[in-house]
């Protein structure tokens, strides 16, 4: 059995930006601090919602570096070290090591892809290169390659690898995983319109962009679903899902840094190629989160 680095709500945090195009580590401390406040059970830095592809690798080091000890232990926080370079991925799982991160998140390699007997060799590779806990990330829909559940299994033998985010949104490949992997290969959904079903399951949790706009509700969804009260959770799953299609309306993290711009955060601009999204967009986003009892 391998213990979770985190079960719960784990925030895909957003990266902020100053006016200058630079990380806006003062409003980035705040941020983290407000998401702790209200309950965000793990930090989970650097990944898509936080830009990370359209971090230069010097950003990429001092963001994680720098998360890691702001966070001074408070709760869990998982660096994105992925790469589609598989040498590159070893030296940002050590460096996040180094920094003091409890978990790394490795995304499959995307663009040049690889066979099931590549992603094994990558991830073992990863797996074996610093003791840092891994959770693999599944998320066919950007990178064009998907885990089947035989892949899932060989890597739920290494002790290294932990877990992984499911944000392929396909139960029956969920349900074989967990099936055939048990409580050697943690769960966590990568998909917040599926927290509760997942979990229903025996996930962990979830990686969730919906915690950057209301962590205490994100929060209390998990908890609900972590104390076996699955009719209250689904109610509540129910009850948030117009604010997470409007979260979703273009390709994340734009709608999700629109809100928290909506909300009062200095997010500042989204690094290009991603752009602000459409005037409609942004009347929808408002809208949801006036309706979901967000303060605007």
């Amino acid at each position: 059995m391998k213990k979770p680095i985190f079960t719960g709500a784990g925030v895909a945090i957003i990266t902020p930006f100053t006016s200058d195009d630079k990380v806006n580590y003062e409003e980035f401390g705040k941020i983290i601090d407000h998401q702790i406040e209200n309950g965000t059970d793990a930090i989970i830095v650097c990944g898509t919602t936080g830009e990370a592809s359209a971090l230069r690798d010097k950003e990429h080091r001092e963001v994680v570096s720098w998360c890691c000890e702001y966070v001074n232990h408070r709760v869990p926080v998982v660096a994105g070290v992925g790469s589609n370079h598989t040498d590159y991925a070893i030296e940002l799982t050590k460096f996040a090591a180094e920094c003091g991160a409890d978990g790394g998140l490795s995304v499959t390699p995307y663009y040049n892809k690889t066979s099931q007997r590549g992603l094994i060799k990558h991830f073992t590779d990863i797996a074996e290169c610093s003791d840092l806990p891994i959770i693999l990330y599944n998320v066919p829909s950007r990178t064009g390659v998907c885990f089947t559940a035989d892949t899932y299994e060989q890597l739920s033998k290494h002790p290294n690898i932990n877990g992984v985010k499911e944000a392929s949104g396909n139960f029956s490949l969920i349900a074989e995983t967990m099936s055939r992997c048990g409580e050697e290969l943690n769960v966590w959904s990568g998909n917040d319109d599926q927290i509760v079903p997942l979990m229903a399951m025996g996930g962990k949790g979830v990686i969730s962009v919906l915690s950057n706009v209301a962590p205490r509700e994100t929060h209390a969804l998990t908890a609900l679903c972590l104390e076996s009260r699955y009719p209250e959770a689904a109610k509540m799953q129910l009850g948030l899902h117009k604010l997470i299609d409007a979260l979703f309306c273009e390709v994340n993290p734009i709608p999700v840094k629109k809100a928290m711009e909506l909300l009062g955060w200095s997010v500042g601009d989204l690094r290009m190629p991603l752009v602000q999204p459409s005037a409609e967009h942004v009347a929808y986003i408002q809208q949801e989160l006036v309706a979901s009892g967000c303060k605007i």
